[in-house]
């Protein structure tokens, strides 16, 4: 699994302030929808909190995948992980109607890029 990969190569990334994607985990913390807890959970938590990350969750709630089955319910996979407290990270935004064809929501993160001389050498 992916997630098992990533936890066993971690210390290997250095400078991590943001980790979002569809992470293919429902779980109750952040799917008002889903009633149960996944130990995948345990194990991306384990991860971002090594990188010292915190999940964000949006001020309302939006579904992140929509299903293409009736029977089903829309769910929440697409997550935001960001370093707290950072200026660089003002806030995050679940734009359901801009899913236009796809399954899934865009999010979209503003951040704050400064210009700066950064001194290097070989």
């Amino acid at each position: 699994m992916a997630l098992k990969y990533f936890k066993d190569t971690k210390v290997n990334i250095n400078n991590v302030l943001i980790m979002t994607r569809d992470f293919n985990i429902r779980d109750s913390f952040w799917d008002l929808n889903f009633l149960y807890h996944s130990y995948h959970k345990d194990t991306l938590f384990d991860i971002t909190n090594f990188f010292h990350l915190e999940l964000f969750k949006p001020t309302e709630f939006f579904p992140t995948r929509y299903s293409d089955n009736a029977q089903d319910l829309n769910s929440v996979l697409d997550l935001v992980f960001l370093y707290p407290n950072s200026s660089e990270h003002d806030n995050h935004c679940i734009h359901s109607n801009w899913r236009l064809t796809s399954d899934h929501t865009p999010i979209t993160i503003n951040m704050s890029i400064l210009k700066k001389c950064i001194q290097t050498k070989k």
